[in-house]
């Protein structure tokens, strides 16, 4: 079946792994801008990180017939020099116009500080000032549930189209909050700080497949882009039909990112299906 990677660190990737995923089925990656393990200290180191993802990599991608796409932030955890944040945001729109970004991400919370926060809502403005779609960051497991929280007070505050935003990295304690609210949730299968395919599959089955997204992230610290081969084969096991694994692991990644018209590969539909 074809697979849609919606959360992926390419540039912590081997070209292997571009190929291994093809052979797995992938058809895109979304590479959204990260931290790059070291807080950057110069908006122009920024500005050629962004020129990578959105000129160099999809065209390692296209090796082996992999779409890649991006998207340009400022991570949190490098939004506590203000000057800093407002530097790069000028460069941002730029690159938004390139021909593969599909928007403003990962934006959001680390430890839920006041810069973070008004860099939080800077990106979203800027977002909905130039029509572009939202990947917002939670934190990590020790502040979950109060950065999520917090994420969602600031988005009440702006004039948005909920629609158009994905919270990203929900698990059991945060997925209802998002989903009522009226946004995307996507789940990261990550080892350590955030899900693993068999919990990901649990709250696919409890809250339904409507607005969730599944990635598997594959930045430089301990994680895997195979988790996310590994989430449709448990959720295969569980007897969803391969049509059910598409609508969550290619279509719903369509659904949301083609409300970018950069975006063109549509929803699928198979002519037949079976179950295990």
């Amino acid at each position: 079946m074809q697979i849609i990677q919606p959360h992926y660190h390419a540039i912590a990737r081997t070209t292997q792994d571009y190929e291994r995923m093809a052979m797995s089925g992938v058809v895109a990656v979304c590479e959204p801008a990260f931290w790059a393990g070291y807080d950057r200290r110069h908006a122009e180191t920024f500005i050629d990180y962004f020129v990578q993802i959105s000129e160099f990599e999809p065209t390692r991608a296209a090796q082996y017939g992999i779409r890649h796409f991006c998207w340009v932030a400022l991570n949190p955890k490098e939004a506590e020099d203000p000057g800093l944040t407002r530097e790069v945001l000028d460069a941002m729109p730029e690159f938004l116009d390139k021909p593969t970004c599909l928007g403003v991400g990962e934006t959001g919370l680390h430890k839920s500080t006041k810069n973070e926060i008004d860099a939080l809502q800077a990106h979203v403005e800027l977002a909905m000032e130039h029509n572009q779609l939202v990947l917002i960051h939670t934190p990590h497991l020790s502040d979950k549930a109060h950065g999520t929280k917090k994420v969602l007070e600031v988005l009440d505050g702006l004039d948005i189209d909920r629609n158009r935003i994905w919270i990203d990295h929900v698990e059991e304690q945060t997925v209802k909050s998002v989903l009522d609210a009226g946004y995307w949730a996507g789940m990261t299968l990550y080892p350590i700080t955030k899900c693993s395919p068999r919990r990901a599959i649990d709250i696919l089955e409890k809250y339904g497949t409507e607005r969730l997204l599944v990635n598997s992230s594959a930045d430089w610290g301990p994680s895997d882009p195979f988790t996310l081969q590994e989430c449709i084969f448990e959720y295969r096991l569980r007897g969803h039909s391969t049509q059910e694994a598409i609508e969550v692991f290619h279509n719903n990644p369509c659904r949301f990112l083609g409300q970018n018209p950069k975006w063109d590969i549509k929803p699928i539909r198979i002519e037949t299906d079976t179950t295990v």
